[in-house]
């Protein structure tokens, strides 16, 4: 058998047609397979590579905290020096009643404790989430992912979880004095980056505090300057009660984090003790490596370019094909009229060297979400990219 075979063999699959590269080395904007083939990645891996592949700092960091040690033992027993430094300097840069932080594994296990906090904490039961809204796979999250066709095959799954219209004023009556929490996407990646306006955040964030719901905002995606502030919410002039953190967290490495005041998160420690617990979450080399990341964001001047790339992106991805584009900081949708299009663009690109893919909610959308380190020249060559492809590309009649 070759690796292709033997990777359909023996790797669990979740697709009937994966997308089988043999990648063997990445760097910066740019992966490499088997063959020589040079690819210029523009989803950065779903969002984790913000700071480019293999960033030189990340994997010193990596190498350094190998020499010293790795696992010790479960979460929270031991003064683990990157874990409690990492934390530092996220809370650092989080508004203050954010100030504890519960690393796991990832974006999904996050918002498995977070839904599990609301509900201790608040003594309540029912959550409520947002139609089109993804936070995850795991049995919790899948609950209130907003999608049937996702959710359907997999029940019967948590009760007492209510789904409204994102971005609806009228939807924000159902919050109730009975409501655990209410867990919402600051930008609504998987549905092909919607943002909802200033008004209904703000609303929402006054109907949480007025019927004491806690409000959870999920940065997975848009964190880490995705959006060209550190956080997303920051845009809104609002604060989450928990932050839910993901994907780029790690640097590249496997990491997640829920971050609230020290006031709610203390309830895990007692009634019952270890109220929530994980093996290998906020794991040293991951936290060595997260921690690094976000001190490169911070200090190279990464976030001060991202809106100007992304004007960039805008000003140039224009075509008969193309039906709209939506673009929040460097995570951007390119809209067409139905799949089979974005499909063609997708394998054409591929075919000339250009990484792309769909959204989870909107297959009709192109996703375009690189390394935040891109630069001007592979912007206009990806873009060059697209346009040529679909110049390609039969006009519908």
């Amino acid at each position: 058998m070759n690796k292709r075979e033997l990777f359909l063999q023996h790797v669990a699959q979740t697709s009937p047609a994966p997308l089988g590269l043999e990648i063997v080395k990445a760097s910066g904007t740019t992966l490499r397979d088997a063959n020589g083939k040079k690819y210029l990645d523009l989803i950065a891996g779903i969002s984790v590579c913000n700071v480019g592949h293999c960033h030189p700092k990340v994997v010193k960091a990596i190498k350094k905290q190998l020499n010293d040690y790795m696992h010790l033992l479960v979460y929270g027993e031991m003064i683990e020096t990157p874990e409690v430094q990492y934390a530092k300097w996220l809370t650092d840069h989080l508004p203050a009643s954010l100030n504890s932080v519960y690393f796991t594994n990832s974006g999904a296990e996050a918002t498995e404790g977070a839904m599990k906090l609301a509900k201790r904490f608040t003594n309540r039961t029912r959550i409520i989430a947002f139609n089109k809204s993804y936070h995850g796979s795991t049995q919790g999250a899948l609950s209130i992912m907003g999608d049937e066709y996702w959710r359907n095959a997999y029940r019967p799954l948590l009760p007492d979880v209510l789904h409204l219209e994102y971005d609806d004023p009228a939807s924000l009556a159902e919050i109730t004095t009975q409501t655990a929490c209410v867990i919402a996407e600051t930008v609504q990646a998987e549905r092909g980056v919607y943002t909802p306006s200033a008004q209904w955040m703000t609303a929402l964030r006054q109907k949480c505090t007025e019927t004491g719901a806690l409000l959870i905002l999920d940065e997975i995606q848009v964190g880490f300057g995705r959006t060209g502030t550190i956080w997303g919410f920051e845009q809104f002039n609002v604060v989450p009660d928990i932050v839910l953190l993901g994907k780029a967290l790690g640097g590249g490495m496997p990491l997640g984090a829920f971050v609230a005041d020290k006031n709610i998160m203390q309830v895990f420690t007692e009634k019952p003790v270890l109220g929530h617990i994980t093996t290998f979450g906020g794991h040293p080399v991951c936290c060595a490596a997260g921690l690094a990341a976000f001190k490169v964001l911070l200090k190279e001047g990464i976030l001060d370019q991202v809106n100007n790339k992304a004007a960039l992106f805008r000003e140039m991805l224009q075509h008969p094909l193309i039906k709209a584009v939506r673009v929040n900081g460097l995570l951007i949708a390119v809209e067409f009229e139905h799949f089979d299009i974005n499909k063609q663009v997708i394998d054409g690109c591929l075919q000339k060297g250009i990484l792309s893919d769909w959204f989870l909610f909107a297959p009709e959308c192109l996703r375009i979400a690189p390394p935040l380190t891109i630069s001007p020249k592979e912007i206009k060559k990806a873009v060059k990219t697209i346009l040529q492809v679909l110049d390609g590309i039969s006009q519908p009649k």
